[in-house]
């Protein structure tokens, strides 16, 4: 099978505008790619996102919270993940099983056994071949992330964004947690520099995973 390569990291991190760029970059090299996001992906998927990342829904409890993320997960799989990789499209996804670990299992405090079962009942065997974790303290990300819904004057995804501190402190270290136990799969890339070095690293990551000797795309 093609592919799949995840972009993970706390608010603000960057990785969409990353995660676009290295789309067309690789299309530009004739690549067949297919970029997506979790939650959403797909039109069932998309109709969950909105309930879950905006913020009049606060009340939201956590259970209900992971259980939703499962639910679009599902419908992204079957819809489009799984057929794209039996395509042989290179996957990019922002976002994934990682951030359910990280946000629902650090962030929230539920039982991480849970979570992995239904990452697995909602995800199957579809799983990550590289993960790019972009990491940056997490005062960083949250005024970057602030600031973006203040210029774009859309708060409609910004539930998150209002969390406690702590809260996302949590998220980052569980992130670096999961990046520690897992060396071969992630590379951390340091996401406080400027965005064109930071293009730049997930460039180099990208390369040495498909030409490990060459580090070339």
């Amino acid at each position: 099978m093609a592919p799949f390569i995840t972009f993970e990291g706390i608010e603000g991190s960057g990785k969409t505008t990353q995660i676009r760029l290295l789309a067309q970059r690789l299309q530009q090299q004739a690549a067949e790619v297919l970029q997506t996001r979790e939650p959403g992906g797909c039109p069932i998927a998309d109709q969950i996102r909105g309930i879950l990342l905006h913020p009049d829904n606060a009340s939201m409890v956590s259970r209900t919270e992971l259980l939703l993320y499962a639910a679009a997960r599902a419908q992204h799989i079957e819809e489009i993940v799984r057929p794209a990789l039996a395509a042989g499209k290179l996957i990019l996804c922002d976002r994934f099983t990682d951030a359910t670990l990280a946000y629902q299992g650090d962030g929230r405090g539920l039982d991480r056994e849970l979570i992995i079962q239904l990452n697995r009942l909602a995800a199957g065997n579809c799983s990550p071949d590289l993960t790019l974790l972009f990491d940056l303290p997490v005062e960083t990300g949250l005024g970057r992330a602030r600031r973006r819904e203040a210029d774009r004057q859309d708060s409609s995804e910004g539930r998150f964004e209002r969390e406690q501190r702590d809260f996302h402190q949590r998220i980052r270290d569980g992130y670096l947690a999961l990046a520690a136990a897992e060396p071969q799969r992630f590379v951390i890339i340091d996401a406080a520099r400027p965005a064109n070095q930071v293009t730049r690293q997930v460039a180099a990551a990208v390369g040495a995973f498909f030409q490990p000797t060459t580090g070339a795309l």
